[in-house]
């Protein structure tokens, strides 16, 4: 696509001189002007990507010209050029925000790269903030879909936090989308043009988390061949998002204690102190509080990071969004995969409706994907959706009729068989809680929690 350039001069000859050289540089088009007021009416209706610009117009100073370009848009390069050949003319136009000056006669041999310089620039200055606003668009609340009067509740607190710097947690279930909103409240933020880090505290090897984090210092440990910089440094003036704290170890919990206090840590193996200017966000599906009482989490620094805790509620307690969300990832990803899906006929939808969505959001989100990929027609139907959602997948009394669990050759997936033994633990103890969650080895919040998750009811 062809680059648009104005060239701005009152003199007939180096008009004709200027445009000669532009349209002989690849991919350019021109525009000329011979006074400023033909140029600020044509100025108002587009934007070039470069002005050539003679300082002294007839009707209107180049240096006026100029600044009311930069009001319009200050990213536009401005070339001056002028007869006067003073310093003080080249610095103002500098202060004024001109891309360069140009004394004449005009030396060709330099201005044709300083127009290169200077279309390239602009022409990279749009692709960064497009890119920007493709991720504030892409992280704006209009994209967490939800009709949900509850899930609307969690969106005013969202709202409350985006232009403070308070420390925020995010409570839900994997896939309820944490993350996601923790994007929104960044990316809508104070420091949305600052960098968004996120350390997966439940990815990274204890041993190496540390590192991770704060960085380290070459020689600190074996294999420390080079100073690395942690995430701390990476997010520095943004947001730093902890997802999955609930399974940092309490030694590395004492530390980032330290750095949200204090604002301040060292590399491992270092002795330098370095300051950081971070937004911590943090997320966990484990409950902290009982945590807490278990002591593997810290109190003090669970009380920190809860300074506005956030609730996301799972799929099964708002289904009515499931309707809405269909159609949003069959939108997405028709565009994706270049398919005209219309949406999902009534029985498919009945099935995903009365299914309860362990894996919350992102199940719907893949299964939506699965069946875009799948279909052939113009609607999702029943025989696209995996069998688990359909209801005809396996039964465990028919593996334990052939001799038990892992004496036949049915395979049996590890969530199936999680809700299985928790129902035959209530049935056994009749109800009792205490006793199944000690015959299961779990604690009493995490039986509630995953009882809640298989809606499972002591009566069964």
């Amino acid at each position: 696509m062809n680059k648009l350039v104005y060239i701005v001069d009152d003199e007939p000859s180096i008009l004709k001189l200027l445009t000669h050289w532009v349209k002989n540089l690849p991919e350019l088009t021109v525009k000329t002007f011979n006074n400023g007021a033909e140029f600020l009416k044509a100025f108002n209706d587009e934007n070039p990507d470069l002005v050539l610009l003679d300082i002294m117009l007839p009707d209107i100073s180049g240096i006026d010209i100029l600044k009311n370009i930069k009001k319009k848009n200050s990213d536009i390069p401005v070339i001056i050029l002028s007869a006067q050949g003073s310093i003080e003319v080249a610095m103002e136009s500098i202060r004024q925000g001109a891309f360069d000056y140009f004394p004449k006669p005009i030396d060709k041999s330099r201005l044709e790269p300083a127009i290169k310089n200077a279309i390239q620039n602009y022409s990279l200055i749009k692709k960064v903030k497009e890119l920007e606003n493709n991720l504030t668009k892409e992280y704006s609340f209009e994209n967490i879909v939800s009709s949900d009067k509850r899930m609307q509740e969690v969106f005013k607190l969202v709202n409350k936090v985006l232009n403070n710097d308070i420390t925020v947690l995010i409570h839900g279930e994997s896939g309820t989308g944490k993350e996601l909103i923790a994007r929104a409240i960044h990316y809508n933020g104070l420091r949305k043009n600052e960098p968004f880090v996120v350390v997966n505290c439940a990815s990274i090897p204890r041993e190496l988390l540390e590192s991770e984090l704060f960085g380290h210092e070459k020689g600190s440990f074996t294999g420390a061949y080079q100073k690395k910089i942690g995430k701390f440094e990476m997010a520095a003036g943004g947001t730093l998002f902890l997802d999955e704290i609930g399974e940092m170890e309490p030694a590395l919990q004492a530390k980032i204690l330290r750095v949200i206090q204090q604002k301040e840590f060292e590399r491992v193996g270092g002795n330098e102190i370095i300051k950081t200017d971070v937004r911590i966000i943090s997320a966990t599906n484990r409950d902290l509080a009982q945590m807490v009482k278990e002591r593997t989490f810290r109190e003090d620094l669970y009380y920190r990071l809860n300074s506005f805790p956030i609730y996301v509620y799972p799929l099964r307690e708002h289904k009515g969004d499931i309707v809405v969300l269909v159609n949003h990832f069959i939108e997405t990803f028709n565009v994706r995969h270049n398919k005209k899906i219309k949406g999902a006929d009534k029985k498919a939808l009945k099935l995903m409706y009365d299914y309860s969505w362990p894996g919350n959001i992102r199940e719907l989100e893949n299964t939506i994907e699965r069946c875009i990929i799948l279909s052939e027609g113009e609607y999702i139907t029943e025989d696209l959706l995996p069998p688990t959602i359909k209801g005809n997948d396996f039964d465990i009394s028919i593996a334990l009729s052939k001799g038990g669990l892992f004496e036949s050759d049915i395979i049996i997936p590890f969530e199936k068989l999680k809700e299985e033994s928790i129902r035959h633990a209530i049935k056994v103890t009749n109800g009792n809680i205490v006793e199944a969650a000690s015959r299961l080895n779990l604690g009493r919040a995490t039986l509630y929690r995953l009882m809640e998750k298989y809606e499972i009811e002591t009566n069964k």
